[in-house]
C-alpha cells in the first residue's frame, strides 16, 4: 500500500469526483483509477460505487475514509519533522476562521511566516459549523472562533482575546459625545449591520432584544468592507466586533464608539487534540500563546480611521 492511494482516497471523497480528484493529485484519470482499484484489493473490501460517474462510498469505504485521513495526516506530521530535523521547516498550514475574526489572521500568520519563512499558508474565511467539519475531518489544522461554542469539546484551545463591540459612525461627536453609547440608542440609528444568518449577527440581534430595542436596519451585508464602505459613503452606522477596525487602522474617516452593556465573547485558536501536534502547527501554537492580541485590538477603541 502507497501513501498516494490513500491521498487518491482522501481526493475523491473530498471532490467527489473522478476527475476533479485527479487534478489535484496531479495525475491521469486512469491512474488514480488503477490506485484506487489496488488499494481496495489490498484491503479486501470494496470503497466506491462505480458507475458511469462516481456516486459515493460504499458504507465500508465511509467507515474506512476516517482511517486514511489520519495516515495521510500523520505522514504529512512526519514530513514536516524531516523537513525541520534538515533545518527548514516547510509546508502548508490550513487555517479557518469565522468572517468577524479574519481581519485578525495577518496578525498571526505574519508573525509565523517571519519565523518560519517556509511555512505557506491557506486561510479560509468559514462559518463555525464548516470550520469544525473541517477540522473533524482533517481538512482543517487551525481553526480561529468563538470559543464559548459547545461543539468545541475534545478540541485543543487557545484563547486570543475577548472581542468587544464597538459603534461605526463617520462623525462621532453628533452620536453620544462620542464616549459611549446604549443598545437603545444605537437601535434608532440607520444601521448596516452583517447579514442576519452570520453568528455574530445574531448576537447583536440577541444584545438589542435584552435591552427592548428593535434596530433600524437599513442595510444587510456578509462582507466588512461593504458595511465600512455604507458607514463612510452612506452615513449609515453600524455595531461591530472591535477586531474589525484592524482593517482601517491606516483611515481618518470613522470612529469607533464602545456600546454598552459591553457584548464580548472569548475568540482563540482550536485544533485537533493529537496525541503528537505536527510539527508546523506545533510551532504555530507555541507562536500564538505569545502575540499579545488583546492590547493590540483594545488600543484601537476610540481612535478615528
Amino acid at each position: 500500500m502507497f501513501i498516494r492511494q490513500i491521498g487518491y482516497f482522501v481526493a475523491l471523497a473530498k471532490t467527489g469526483h473522478f476527475g476533479r480528484a485527479a487534478e489535484s493529485c496531479h495525475v491521469s484519470q486512469p491512474a488514480l483509477s488503477i490506485a484506487l482499484q489496488n488499494l481496495e484489493a489490498e484491503l479486501g473490501v470494496m470503497l466506491i460505487q462505480r458507475g458511469q460517474r462516481f456516486q459515493g462510498l460504499t458504507p465500508e469505504g465511509e467507515r474506512l475514509l476516517e482511517w486514511a485521513r489520519r495516515v495521510q495526516a500523520d505522514y504529512d506530521g512526519m514530513r514536516q519533522a524531516a523537513a525541520q530535523l534538515r533545518g527548514s521547516l516547510s509546508g502548508v498550514l490550513r487555517l479557518g476562521a469565522i468572517p468577524t475574526a479574519l481581519p485578525v489572521s495577518p496578525l498571526f500568520t505574519e508573525s509565523l511566516q517571519r519565523v518560519h519563512p517556509g511555512i505557506r499558508l491557506s486561510v479560509s474565511a468559514l462559518c463555525a459549523e464548516e470550520l469544525i467539519r473541517g477540522l473533524d475531518a482533517f481538512e482543517l489544522d487551525l481553526g480561529l472562533t468563538y470559543l464559548e461554542d459547545p461543539r468545541l469539546r475534545g478540541f485543543r484551545v487557545l484563547p486570543l482575546y475577548r472581542e468587544t463591540h464597538v459603534l461605526l459612525a463617520r462623525d462621532g461627536a453628533g452620536v453620544a459625545g462620542g464616549q459611549t453609547i446604549g443598545w437603545r440608542e444605537a437601535a434608532e440609528l440607520p444601521l448596516c449591520l452583517l447579514s442576519a444568518n452570520m453568528q455574530n449577527r445574531r448576537l447583536i440581534d440577541a444584545a438589542f432584544r435584552d435591552a427592548g430595542a428593535t434596530p433600524r436596519v437599513m442595510v444587510e451585508t456578509d462582507s466588512v468592507f461593504a458595511l465600512y464602505a455604507h458607514v463612510r459613503c452612506a452615513g449609515l452606522y453600524s455595531v461591530v466586533p472591535h477586531s474589525l477596525l484592524t482593517l482601517f487602522e491606516m483611515r481618518q474617516e470613522v470612529v469607533a464608539i464602545p456600546v454598552r452593556p459591553e457584548l464580548s465573547r472569548q475568540i482563540g485558536l482550536v485544533a485537533r487534540n493529537h496525541q503528537l501536534l505536527p510539527t508546523i502547527l506545533a510551532e504555530a501554537w507555541m507562536l500564538a500563546e505569545n502575540l499579545g492580541l488583546q492590547s493590540r485590538l483594545d488600543a484601537l477603541i476610540n481612535v478615528s480611521y
